[in-house]
């Protein structure tokens, strides 16, 4: 029995939005900037708009484990909107939103997974609010880290979670 998540989180950042589209964009550079980002490996390069792009993501949080899965964008928007299918440990979308706020941006993450790790979903009746924690942690260090890569200031962050079964 898999578990299904449900997240988002809000980071505001003093950076322009072409700044933070251009960090967010690259994913390759994650691991420079985002702690909880292990390894991103380019797996297919998808059309001229990057359409079809998907990269093999392993993530390791606070917690010991990691978690691998492919991405792959499914929509494409510049300075407003990415969208990824994700399939692996974890199976469901993700979805970028870039919201300008004069000189700064709001970035509206919105991750909604099923996992497929069955000792997680054996466990997830007692480590639900576990799994959520370390999820908000890693976005932390997100937020945190694309701060500090655009060398500005985060001004703002939020997260909420939800877990339901499937």
């Amino acid at each position: 029995m898999s578990k299904q998540y449900s997240f988002v989180t809000t980071w505001h950042v003093a950076a322009d939005v072409k700044a933070v589209w251009q960090a967010v964009i690259h994913v390759e550079q994650w691991p420079e900037w985002w702690p909880s980002v292990r390894s991103v490996v380019a797996v297919a390069e998808g059309d001229e708009r990057g359409i079809g792009a998907a990269s093999r993501f392993t993530w390791q949080g606070k917690l010991p484990y990691r978690l691998s899965f492919e991405m792959r964008v499914s929509r494409l928007e510049p300075y407003q909107l990415l969208e990824g299918k994700a399939t692996g440990d974890l199976e469901g979308s993700g979805v970028w939103r870039f919201l300008p706020e004069g000189s700064t941006t709001r970035i509206r993450y919105e991750w909604v997974v099923t996992t497929r790790k069955r000792w997680m979903n054996l466990l997830a009746p007692l480590l639900q609010p576990v799994y959520r924690w370390s999820h908000d942690q890693v976005m932390a260090e997100g937020g945190a880290g694309l701060a500090k890569h655009l060398h500005c200031e985060l001004l703002d962050m939020g997260h909420e979670s939800e877990a339901t079964a499937p």
